[in-house]
């Protein structure tokens, strides 16, 4: 173990390397405090995202099935997107909610944040849960999205998560910060009436 906790080092100037539709991928120029070395580290510049658990009034999850470019498969996800700029991460996840599946909720809270790779990305991830969610909304898909909807009972989705049928580290997060959500409603749920 090491004795000496690290250095915060002194950030300095950057330049865009490559500008892309999604994101920037910039040069930032970061100095050691004690051994002065300068040195240049690639940093994605990436808006903010949001994802959300959606909770239907029977208990089940809303997932979606998508085609994934960067691993070239199927991806089980919760609903999500980029949060516009100026806009609340909650109206964010209720605004990707209903476009992406048709449900809407009857109440909705932030359940965490998250840095999605503190190494070379510099966004959050917000997490939103969404309660009493039905289908009542048309679907407004982007031009290239093709999307399977589907709801599964909360314990089953656990199941998913823990064999590797959902892979999304994201997606991982949001039932990791679901769950003592989830454990309070199965303890109610369990409690006799009176």
């Amino acid at each position: 173990m090491s004795p000496v906790p690290p250095s915060r080092w002194e950030k300095g100037a950057s330049r865009v390397l490559a500008h892309t539709r999604i994101f920037d991928v910039c040069g930032v120029n970061y100095r050691h405090p004690i051994r002065k070395t300068l040195r240049e580290f690639v940093v994605i510049d990436a808006p903010d995202w949001v994802n959300v658990i959606a909770l239907t009034p029977d208990h089940r999850l809303v997932f979606v099935n998508q085609f994934r470019f960067g691993a070239d498969a199927f991806s089980w996800e919760i609903p999500g997107g980029v949060i516009e700029r100026g806009e609340d991460p909650v109206a964010a996840g209720v605004r990707e909610l209903q476009e992406e599946t048709g449900f809407v909720g009857s109440t909705s809270r932030l359940l965490g944040s998250v840095k999605p790779n503190p190494a070379i990305l510099n966004n959050t991830c917000h997490l939103v849960l969404v309660e009493g969610a039905v289908r009542t909304a048309s679907l407004e898909w982007d031009a290239d999205e093709e999307i399977e909807v589907r709801t599964l009972p909360v314990d089953e989705a656990y199941e998913w998560a823990h064999s590797g049928r959902i892979t999304h580290s994201l997606v991982l997060n949001g039932l990791l910060l679901f769950s003592p959500r989830w454990a309070e409603l199965k303890a109610a749920h369990r409690q006799p009436e009176g």
